[in-house]
């Protein structure tokens, strides 16, 4: 079961590692996905609710540092939590074969990234992006079933890993 739980861990690190690497990889196309859904372009409720978008102005010389802040504190948030389900995976490891109260006290770091990758997929994308920004009503900007789909895999591993271990 230990082997179990630090591939989980292993394998949820290195898919936060895939989306931090498109990320800034692909910076332009995944910025338009944060500036459409923040923008609230393309809802089929129409203007009704557009007034909380994040819109810079359509004037010459003006700057969407605040998109751009939106998005780079997503990729960081990325980047803290997939460092931190990855130290604890690698701490797991090492602690593979250590007495059970050991090993059940080295979760902290994945059960800490784990959560810290949960919050983002709830809180900034079901929550903000999805429900405040109503990102669910759009056909071509909805990353709704990404983040749940997500937060699901996440919350599992997280369940998985936090059942106690028992020596043998």
């Amino acid at each position: 079961m230990r082997l179990c739980k630090i591939a989980l861990l292993a394998a949820a690190a290195f898919h936060l590692l895939l989306v931090v690497f498109n990320n800034v990889v692909d910076y332009p196309s995944n910025y338009r996905f944060v500036q459409h859904v923040l923008g609230m372009d393309t809802l089929f409720s129409g203007e009704a609710q557009t007034w909380r978008a994040l819109r810079p102005p359509a004037v010459a010389g003006t700057s969407s540092w605040p998109l751009h802040a939106a998005y780079v504190g997503i990729i960081v948030w990325e980047g803290i939590a997939c460092s931190l389900i990855a130290l604890g995976a690698v701490r797991l490891w090492s602690l593979r074969n250590a007495p059970a109260k050991d090993f059940n006290a080295a979760k902290t770091l994945g059960t800490v990234g784990l959560t810290a990758s949960l919050l983002l997929w709830f809180f900034a994308f079901i929550s903000i992006g999805a429900e405040w920004f109503l990102m669910w009503q759009s056909k071509s900007w909805n990353g709704l079933d990404a983040a749940s789909r997500l937060f699901a895999c996440q919350g599992i591993i997280l369940l998985f890993l936090n059942q106690r271990d028992e020596d043998s």
